[in-house]
């Protein structure tokens, strides 16, 4: 019934081309796909050949919480009959995906890489979850991440850090630091993450992957444990800009259950990734995000916003109102939401939380109602500000996703932390849509991410223009040396 691919190690670099690669694992999602629907290859063969990567790699990296070796295998094969019987129900039928563990999964623990729900177990599915299993995909288990999603580095006191496939004595970033180092492995196709002040997008710059953080409501977060209720979403990390949007179209949409999720209609995302950049007008910041950058930081995406020239796009400097004070603001709204969801546990159970996460949730009792609310009032004056002077000019701003690359475990947690989230928190306060692409390698073969801006549900023109970046460019091409 099924043709059949041999599945051979070392992981291969992602390739459209199924002849051209070695290993399923190095398969991107729209490739498998169209083999799946083909019937080419199986979604059992997939699967095993996920949990066989997981199963070599994963000691390494710490990637996974809770591996679903029996319950993915039994989705499989549930995806496999029903193709065979013609039901065939779109691009992510068959794939194995991966979540953060904050996401609900009905019968799956969820841990949120604490030691206060290591036993928890969800009762539901998350929104999102639902979404993934209503297309088809085959979840394969929950991922590690900074703790409570409360941190950029992943280094995690109760389940181990995870480790960066380019250099294991490195961090991935965070907070969705096993998303991020189980994609660029190859353990899944694709997972989810969110991203409250960068949690999508820094892990995805230091392992070298897609990193997609969408409009604020634009995926349901009902299910999916908070850590700043107007700050949070949810997203895919994906090996491909066309397997992200691919992700981007099962998740997204309304949800009746969570009033913060937006009814704005969903578009076709992938057909809306061909057209490329002409035309565009490309802004870069005449002020913070090209400041205190690592030389070679700067240099790859400066070199990264000439290629989008050099395909048509017009670039133009530009300035960001407010853009001094909205990390303030962000700091101001995070910390307080933070401790009001975390007060009963801070009450009852300090000494569970790892020592930064305390510290900061601790801060969070520092900051008072009235400078709250002139945070909530600093959002709304930068969101007209920018709508008025920075998107009547530009379609797309082009900043670093990163100040530095992937710094060392060892290094101090604060002063990574800081350093990592000064390019992707005020977008979260902004609610705009962002993504994070590879745009080079430092000196010492770590990733370096291009970070893509566009206006609120513009991730179609945001998708195409990482995608003509990425077609112009063989940066996906290279793999972890794992």
């Amino acid at each position: 019934m099924w043709g059949h691919l041999r599945v051979l190690r070392p992981y291969a670099a992602v390739s459209d081309h199924p002849s051209m690669t070695p290993d399923l694992t190095g398969l991107s999602i729209a490739a498998a796909g169209r083999l799946i629907r083909e019937r080419k290859l199986s979604p059992v063969e997939l699967t095993e050949a996920c949990l066989q990567r997981i199963e070599a790699v994963d000691g390494r990296l710490n990637a996974f919480i809770t591996v679903m070796a029996e319950e993915a295998l039994a989705a499989a094969r549930d995806a496999s009959d029903e193709i065979a019987r013609g039901g065939y129900r779109g691009p992510l039928h068959g794939i194995p995906l991966a979540l953060k563990d904050i996401f609900g999964l009905a019968g799956a623990r969820l841990t949120a890489g604490s030691k206060i729900l290591r036993d928890n177990v969800s009762q539901d599915d998350s929104d999102a979850a639902a979404r993934l299993k209503a297309a088809g995909a085959v979840i394969l288990g929950k991922l590690n991440l900074h703790e409570f999603a409360f941190g950029a580095t992943g280094v995690n006191p109760h389940f181990g850090p995870v480790r960066n496939p380019w250099d294991t004595q490195r961090i991935t970033g965070g907070s969705s630091s096993g998303a991020g180092a189980a994609v660029a492995a190859g353990e899944c196709m694709a997972a989810l993450g969110t991203d409250t002040g960068g949690s999508i997008r820094i892990p995805a710059s230091l392992c070298g992957v897609v990193g997609l953080k969408p409009t604020y409501g634009r995926v349901s977060r009902r299910g999916v444990l908070p850590l700043s209720w107007s700050l949070d979403h949810v997203g895919p990390l994906a090996r491909t800009v066309e397997d992200a949007a691919i992700v981007l179209q099962a998740i997204a949409g309304r949800d009746p259950l969570d009033d913060s999720s937006s009814a704005e209609p969903v578009p076709d995302y992938a057909a809306a990734l061909a057209g490329g950049v002409r035309g565009l007008r490309v802004g870069v910041p005449r002020e913070f995000f090209y400041d205190a950058l690592d030389a070679g930081v700067e240099e790859a995406v400066r070199k990264a916003v000439a290629v989008l020239e050099g395909l048509g796009a017009e670039v133009r400097e530009v300035s960001l109102p407010y853009i001094q004070e909205i990390p303030g603001a962000v700091t101001a709204i995070m910390l307080p939401e933070a401790l009001a969801y975390h007060q009963r546990w801070m009450a009852e159970r300090p000494d569970d939380y790892g020592d930064d996460v305390r510290y900061r949730l601790e801060l969070g009792a520092a900051f008072t109602a009235v400078q709250y609310i002139q945070a909530q009032r600093l959002r709304e004056l930068a969101v007209g500000a920018w709508r008025r002077q920075v998107f009547d000019r530009v379609d797309l701003l082009a900043t670093p996703a990163t100040p530095v690359t992937a710094p060392p475990i060892a290094e101090g947690e604060l002063q990574a932390t800081l350093g990592l989230i000064r390019m992707t928190n005020p977008i979260n306060l902004l609610g705009l849509p962002a993504v994070s692409l590879p745009c080079g390698f430092s000196e010492t073969a770590l990733p370096i991410g291009l970070q893509l801006i566009a206006r609120w549900f513009e991730e179609p023109m945001l998708l195409r223009a990482a995608h003509a970046y990425e077609g112009a460019t063989a940066w996906r091409q290279r793999a972890p040396p794992l």
